[in-house]
Formats: C-alpha cells, structure tokens, sequence
C-alpha cells in the first residue's frame, strides 16, 4: 500500500513558477515508477510527467516539454515536479500517482494522491 500527498499548489501569475511535492509512505517508494497528471474543470484527466523508479528515465507531455522538470529523492520518499514559465492554461489540479510501469497511461497507475490545485492568472 501506498499513500500519496501532495503539496506545492497555489497561485501564480504567468511567466511564473512553482514546485509541487508528493510525499509517498511505504517501503516500496523506491521501487515505483511515478507520475504526475492533471485535470482542469470540465476536461479530463491527462498525463504531465513521468519517472522511473530509477529516476533515469523522464517521459513528458509536448505541452509542457522544456517548461517542467520531474525528479525524484528516493531517501525522502518525494516526487517533484518543477514547473516554470507557467501560463494559464496550466491550470489544474495536480495528481501524482505511483505505479509499477514506468508508462504515460493513467490506467496503469495504482496509487493516487488527492491533487493540489494550480491556478495560473494571466
């Protein structure tokens, strides 16, 4: 079992930054493949970011390709997800989830925090 909790959200003009956080409990951390997602009001949910459990391999969505960064410490059990030169259409709640596939595919992720909100104001 995992549990997943986010922190980092907030408020941010464009052009701005933020770093969310996603602590994980459970031995396994290490082990699990994580990702980040998101979903603004009246759409679905969609992939941002993913890490191996490595932390060797990155996969990231064309829209925010050279804006955020994922990384992981595998010591303090937390994912992050750096997010630069942010716009508006960032807006979102943001969900890390953890998984045993290193995979762009929401479906194949097991665990699942309870987001925290983004909102980008132009």
């Amino acid at each position: 079992q995992v549990q997943l909790v986010e922190s980092g959200g907030g408020l941010v003009q464009a052009g701005g930054s933020l770093r969310l956080s996603c602590a994980a409990s459970g031995r396994t951390f290490s082990r699990n493949p994580m990702g980040w997602f998101r979903q603004a009001p009246g759409k679905e949910r969609e992939f941002v970011a993913a890490i191996s459990s490595s932390g060797f391999s990155k996969s990231y969505a064309d829209s925010v390709k050279g804006r955020f960064t994922i990384s992981r410490d595998n010591v303090k059990n937390t994912v992050y997800l750096q997010m630069n030169s942010l716009k508006p259409e960032d807006t979102a709640v943001y969900y890390c989830a953890a998984g045993v596939s290193f995979t762009t595919d929401a479906g194949k992720y097991d665990y699942w925090g309870q987001g925290t909100q983004v909102t980008v104001s132009s």
